[in-house]
């Protein structure tokens, strides 16, 4: 677990950029979570979820399967396997793990040596802005539900072992703090 990291934050903080970003440093291995939501245009299987029945989810939880799961704001399940964890870690590359912060909790506590950084918004102004840029056809429900839960987010902060922000039109700074967390810890692990 020790090549582990979390990358986490809230939507429209920017962590699959800032994910997208470091995979051009190191070799990395997304961890892949399964979810019950719907699959999206675009979407696949593996990409970026493992999209599985809620009766499945619920059956890997009662087989003992899942490593961390958790019942999101919209009512779906969202968790990694055990089974999931155990390929990034037998892979030579740096394993990222996205996962809201439910899920960093538990995380936290099963795998304590795992590191977390929390990609954070410069404000809830900001993030309220790349939300409609990246959807301008988002319902007011949604955006307000959004918001809600980012303000929650934001509550649990101090879970994390690392914050970097990401600042508007700075997204390679945030990338370059990143990457240099991951090497100070990677090459810690390694002496």
């Amino acid at each position: 677990m020790s090549k582990i990291f979390i990358i986490s934050g809230p939507s429209g903080a920017g962590e699959d950029s800032v994910i997208s970003g470091i995979s051009k440093s190191f070799p990395i291995e997304r961890i892949v979570t399964t979810t019950t939501r719907p699959m999206r245009a675009g979407e696949s299987q593996k990409n970026p979820y493992y999209f599985v029945s809620k009766e499945e989810f619920e059956a890997k939880i009662r087989n003992d399967e899942m490593a961390e799961w958790a019942r999101e704001y919209n009512d779906n399940l969202y968790g990694v396997t055990k089974k999931e964890l155990e390929r990034v870690g037998a892979s030579e590359k740096i394993g990222i793990w996205k996962i809201e912060y439910k899920g960093v909790i538990t995380a936290k506590e099963k795998f304590p040596d795992i590191k977390s950084i929390y990609i954070a918004p410069p404000s809830l102004k900001i993030l309220r802005k790349r939300i409609l840029k990246r959807d301008a056809n988002v319902s007011k429900e949604y955006l307000k539900e959004r918001m809600e839960y980012t303000k929650e987010w934001m509550k649990h902060e101090d879970i994390y072992d690392y914050k970097v922000v990401n600042e508007e039109g700075k997204l390679d700074k945030a990338v370059e703090k990143v990457a240099k967390i991951i090497e100070a810890n990677f090459n810690a692990q390694s002496d």
